[in-house]
């Protein structure tokens, strides 16, 4: 006699877990985003006048600031590991769910390269815009002491915030959302929104910015059922923004 162990999922079981990935990952990034934002706007500095940092020194020590620097990174991308687990439980392989697989390298890469020149332009003009309008914090992409390592560390942030994002709030959430049988025009503006909302700490600019990227990013995927084009946008737009903030001159950047 066979025995039939595998069983459908149920739709509670799924919402329940995009609920806990989300909630270990960038969903809690996100409702950190929107108390940061609260804060900020009821402090007693304009928006302009305050600063985010992103990857900021961890140590005056320059081993243990590497350290903690990789233990970031790293630890940061277990809830992509959780994410392709789960998806391949019921789905099957996640690589070939999510286009994550290394099957068409040169078009995912000239895909990524088209998807980043697309972002990026137009981004540069509307993080310009809100500066001046004062609806965006000073944002300092890198803040990591000058050592033999800082590169090298900032392009690994870079891939690893591509990874997070591109992989969880398009690839996993887009597809766990259709299994759910929601509407494709509210699985856009799910992913779109979540996307801008854990960006709020930047300042509304940023949330904009980033949800209009979302929509693009999304729609992407759902026409092409491949997310690893999306990665390599991604890490390449913020290769530029971390790499290229330690190295233009700091006049360059007062706008920002």
């Amino acid at each position: 006699m066979t025995v039939e162990l595998a069983r459908p999922v149920s739709r509670r079981t799924i919402s329940a877990e995009v609920l806990l990935v989300l909630g270990v990952s960038l969903g809690q990034s996100a409702i950190y985003a929107m108390v940061n934002i609260i804060g900020r706007l009821t402090a007693d500095r304009p928006l302009s006048q305050q600063t985010a940092t992103l990857n900021a020194s961890q140590s005056a020590r320059p081993w243990l600031d590497l350290t903690y620097q990789l233990l970031n990174i790293a630890f940061a991308l277990v809830p992509v590991l959780l994410a392709v687990h789960l998806l391949n439980r019921d789905r099957g392989d996640a690589r070939l769910t999510l286009g994550l697989d290394a099957h068409r390298p040169g078009q995912d890469l000239a895909r990524g390269a088209g998807l980043a020149a697309l972002i990026g332009l137009p981004g540069l003009g509307l993080f310009y815009v809100a500066a001046k309008l004062g609806i965006n914090v000073s944002v300092v992409p890198a803040a990591l002491p000058d050592l033999w390592w800082t590169v090298p560390v900032l392009v690994l942030a870079a891939a690893q915030n591509a990874i997070l994002e591109e992989i969880v709030v398009v690839g996993y959430l887009v597809t766990r959302l259709r299994d759910l049988g929601w509407r494709v025009g509210a699985v856009i503006a799910t992913s779109a929104l979540l996307r801008g909302s854990y960006h709020l700490y930047q300042g509304f600019g940023a949330f904009i910015g980033n949800a209009i990227m979302g929509v693009i990013f999304s729609i992407f995927y759902l026409r092409t059922k491949r997310v690893l084009p999306l990665v390599v946008a991604h890490t390449l737009l913020d290769v530029v923004a971390f790499v290229g903030y330690s190295a233009l001159p700091s006049s360059w950047l007062d706008w920002l």
